[in-house]
């Protein structure tokens, strides 16, 4: 029987990202998969699309920065603001809207001081940035100091760095060196032979959960795996748990949907793994960064 203040305790996420009409990115995956898990999200639209862009040019509305500025301040007026235990943003429209999700978290946090700001840095991918100069340099420099934990992609990290991440080693270092202090990084390099990793670095591990690479998979894995790790964060899983049940998660719901053809993720056939994933993802504990220069494993998980 939950208690009251079990019910009372804060479990509702603000989630800053894009909105399409068709598919399962942005804000409709993480809204989606932190619902499904329970918690109630005030989802804010940083640009309207009406499916991705990797789908072939589209309208595309940017709420103009003025009237998006002004609903992050209702927000951070909301009479509602206590229910809130973290933040999550994502792909931003356009570099003014930076300083408006800064202020909301900085108003967030001054509320309840242990609520959680998760930066996805939604900047680009394998072929570069595909946003502005000014915006990638306003998540780097006003977004990411504020955050609790980011979840760039390799890429991501890459430009973040300033330089190529071709093995572990480098992506572990430069992890380690950037901020904020916990790191997942996507896309990392696996140990196994044709695999992928979530590379997650903190202060004090470094961890590395793997699957083998599902051939041209479909866009919104990173925005589902940003949102289910708060979750598993949030239910109190520790981070090495938290990265292996969300890494099972994504992949078991990516595999299930290439079988099928899919073109976007198929989340809402697909809920369960979202809650118990079946799928088997190899956990390693790698040597720190801190530690050692050379990557290798430290002991199994």
């Amino acid at each position: 029987m939950t208690s009251q203040a079990e019910a009372a305790a804060p479990r509702a996420v603000i989630v800053v990202s894009s909105h399409v009409a068709r598919g399962s990115v942005g804000n409709r995956a993480a809204v989606f998969a932190l619902e499904t898990l329970g918690h109630p999200v005030w989802a804010v639209p940083t640009v309207i699309l009406p499916w991705h862009p990797g789908h072939g040019r589209a309208t595309r509305i940017v709420p103009p920065t003025e009237q998006f500025a002004a609903l992050m301040a209702d927000l951070e007026r909301a009479p509602w603001l206590g229910e809130v235990t973290a933040v999550l943003s994502g792909y931003l429209g356009e570099p003014g809207q930076v300083e408006a999700v800064a202020s909301l978290v900085e108003t967030v946090k001054a509320r309840n001081p242990s609520a959680l700001y998760v930066c996805d840095p939604v900047i680009g991918d394998a072929g570069g940035l595909y946003v502005a100069d000014a915006l990638a340099a306003g998540i780097r420099d006003r977004l990411l100091p504020l955050a609790d934990i980011a979840t760039p992609n390799r890429y991501e990290l890459e430009w973040l760095a300033g330089a190529k991440l071709d093995d572990l080693r480098a992506t572990m270092a430069a992890a380690h060196a950037a901020a904020p202090a916990t790191m997942l990084v996507t896309s990392a390099p696996a140990m196994m032979a044709s695999g992928t990793g979530n590379l997650l670095v903190t202060q004090s591990q470094a961890l590395l959960a793997e699957h083998r690479t599902v051939e041209r998979p479909p866009n919104g894995l990173g925005d589902l795996t940003a949102a289910v790790f708060l979750a598993r964060l949030l239910a109190g899983q520790p981070g090495a748990k938290a990265l292996q049940s969300t890494t099972a998660s994504v992949y078991e719901i990516l595999a299930r949907t290439s079988k099928r053809g899919g073109d976007e993720l198929q989340l809402e056939t697909d809920a369960q793994s979202l809650s118990h994933p079946m799928a088997m993802v190899e956990l390693r504990n790698l040597i720190h960064p801190a530690r050692s220069r050379k990557p290798g494993v430290e002991s199994g998980a």
